[in-house]
């Protein structure tokens, strides 16, 4: 193989990988980057188990790979000062509190993992907007307490008409 068609090979390589990528920062309901500096093999596996468990997909990408999978997208620019240093990248799909969460906690358990900032839905959020992402209550929860109001208010609507049913019917 001559040198001109290992870089052709090489080139197209990289741009297939950009492909994807783009292709997954479309599909992504929530994005977060992160600096993984200091983290221990030990503590960069189980923090890949959390993210798996949750559904999430973690990697750690070029920023270079970044910045073409993202220039194309309304957040690209502000992602684009995000990537200096180490980054790997967490891609939630359904859940889109589970990426920013996750990285939340282990950032603040190990003390060296950092969020760099992200994407939620379209838009760019920083650093701070990733943490309070994270503080969200989940899907789950946040239906629960929806459910809890709407039982809430039924049953003192129920309430209302049977105190109105018993007067009615002299029951008082």
């Amino acid at each position: 193989m001559s040198e001109i068609e290992k870089k052709s090979s090489a080139r197209l390589a990289k741009e297939a990988a950009v492909e994807t990528l783009k292709e997954k920062f479309s599909k992504a309901s929530t994005v977060v980057l992160v600096d993984f500096r200091g983290l221990t093999v030990a503590e960069d596996t189980a923090l890949r188990n959390e993210f798996r468990k949750a559904g999430v997909e973690y990697t750690v990408i070029k920023n270079s790979m970044i910045h073409l999978a993202t220039e194309q997208t309304p957040y690209g620019e502000q992602l684009k000062a995000l990537l200096e240093g180490p980054t790997a990248v967490a891609f939630g799909y359904e859940d889109m509190i589970a990426p920013a969460k996750i990285a939340a906690e282990y950032g603040k358990k190990t003390k060296k993992l950092a969020i760099k900032g992200g994407a939620c839905d379209g838009a760019y959020l920083d650093a701070a907007g990733v943490q309070a992402l994270a503080e969200l209550p989940s899907k789950e929860v946040l239906i629960a307490r929806f459910m809890g109001s709407l039982m809430s208010a039924v049953s003192g609507f129920a309430r209302v008409v049977e105190a109105y049913r018993k007067k009615l019917a002299g029951e008082e």
